[in-house]
């Protein structure tokens, strides 16, 4: 690629060396501007370019070469030690003094290209490791890994120029593949991929290392792909794994992609980098997902019956005394029902105690389902049920008994497959109650009206005497 060099210079003999030297040159593209104007347009229109301007030394002072944004070499051909002073106080940092040699021109041009380059790649590389810092700092602040994936894609398309940016999850058995971050919209957290459609990502998962496409049009990999990707304008794809201590973790892909022309290695390097940086925080967060995950699960086993999966009796004591006291603080309602499944001993006794198991789990199901999230439903013991329901009246508890009666009778159990069926007897007490001061009391008056309903019978809903 030529370096472009843009040439505004006043003086007849200078301006015939310049043509001489550049005339038959190839390795650069002069072009001659006649105003400081036209200079500035040309530099502007120029983005990207690698140019440099030779400037007259006396026109310094219209161009202001603080603010023209280009490599800029004044041109000393008159007054040199005026000329000199002129190009130090507008901060070059070269000149080139007539009479012009040669060398000494290509030197002085050639070296100030390559001292850019170094400064711009310097610039880069230190963009680059302020950013990996920055997003050391940011995902080592979170531990929730939906965070954690929008900022690394965020992060990467703040420090390079893609067109897309996303973390990829693909499942255990390689089935499934779904976007969780994007840096195009911070909500997405699942965007179900087809992975027949992604060659790449199969590639990276096959191979467990990067995949790097410099062109969608001719790599093959893309061949199945092409005529879906080329309308899109994608030109580059890049699919980096993250691992942690060589494991895929949760089979992790960042992918990149853009549109015009590949990713240097300056790119690709950060990209990787990026993923390495990203490893260990998503494996502490994943970590202490799961720690948390079995934290709720062993909560949820101290105050669960095994074998119903109901609350158990000493969660259900500890919620009877909230509400009991926010009902006397409050004056509200509070009743309590006592279930006992009839004449379940025959059910152990003709079926055998694994299947009274499952019936007593199905029968811990149909009651859940005939419970509000503010009641709470506990196993007593054996086949015995405790139902608290918060702010409900007498009435109220009555009709809740009578429809769980009413169900229970009517329903059929899996594994009595039709050829008996359970009734239930309910007692039902209720607070506030002359004979009712503390939890104990409502518990208790509870279990005695279900013993009168067991001695009148069975299957009916009795309440308790105030």
């Amino acid at each position: 690629m030529k370096s472009k060099v843009l040439i505004y210079e006043t003086d007849d003999r200078t301006l015939q060396t310049l043509r001489s030297f550049f005339g038959p040159r190839k390795d650069f593209s002069a072009e001659f501007v006649e105003t400081p104007e036209s200079l500035r347009e040309r530099v502007s229109q120029g983005k990207g370019e690698e140019t440099v301007c030779l400037v007259a030394a006396d026109a310094l002072s219209k161009i202001k070469p603080s603010k023209f944004g280009c490599l800029l070499l004044p041109l000393i051909s008159r007054a040199p030690g005026l000329g000199i002073r002129k190009a130090i106080r507008h901060g070059a940092e070269n000149y080139l003094l007539s009479p012009f040699h040669a060398e000494d021109l290509e030197y002085k041009i050639t070296t100030a290209l390559e001292r850019r380059k170094t400064m711009e790649r310097l610039r880069d590389e230190a963009d680059a490791l302020q950013a990996i810092i920055d997003l050391t700092y940011l995902v080592t602040s979170t531990l929730d890994p939906q965070e954690i994936f929008y900022l690394i894609v965020k992060k990467v398309s703040e420090i390079i120029p893609v067109t897309r940016c996303s973390i990829i999850r693909v499942d255990s058995d390689r089935n499934r593949a779904d976007v969780v971050a994007t840096f195009e919209n911070p909500e997405v957290k699942s965007i179900r991929l087809d992975l027949r459609r992604y060659p790449e990502i199969k590639k990276a998962l096959t191979s467990r290392r990067p995949v790097i496409i410099n062109d969608v049009t001719t790599d093959p990999v893309m061949k199945k792909v092409r005529n879906i990707i080329f309308p899109l304008g994608i030109r580059s794809i890049i699919v980096i794994p993250i691992v942690f201590h060589e494991e895929v973790i949760g089979t992790l892909f960042l992918r990149t992609s853009r549109a015009g022309y590949s990713f240097s290695d300056r790119e690709i390097k950060l990209c990787h980098a990026v993923a390495n940086v990203s490893a260990n925080a998503l494996y502490n967060a994943f970590l202490f997902e799961k720690i948390e995950d079995e934290k709720l699960r062993l909560e949820k086993l101290a105050i669960t019956d095994y074998l119903t999966g109901a609350y158990n009796i000493r969660y259900f004591y500890h919620r009877i005394r909230e509400e009991f006291s926010r009902s006397q603080r409050h004056g509200l309602n509070l009743s309590c029902l006592m279930l006992d499944i009839d004449f379940f001993k025959k059910i152990n006794d003709e079926y055998g105690h694994r299947t009274g198991d499952v019936v007593l789990r199905e029968f811990a199901q149909v009651l859940t389902r005939h419970t509000r999230k503010s009641d709470v439903l506990a196993r007593y013991g054996g086949e015995e049920f405790i139902m608290l329901l918060p702010q409900t009246s007498e009435r109220g508890a009555i009709a809740k008994a009578e429809a769980i009666r009413a169900y229970i009778e009517s329903y059929r159990f899996n594994k009595l497959k039709g050829k008996r069926r359970l009734t239930v007897s309910i007692g039902v007490s209720r607070f506030p109650g002359k004979r009712i001061t503390n939890t104990g009391d409502l518990i208790t008056l509870a279990d005695h009206a279900l013993y009168t309903a067991k001695k009148k019978g069975r299957n009916q809903v009795v309440v308790c005497k105030q």
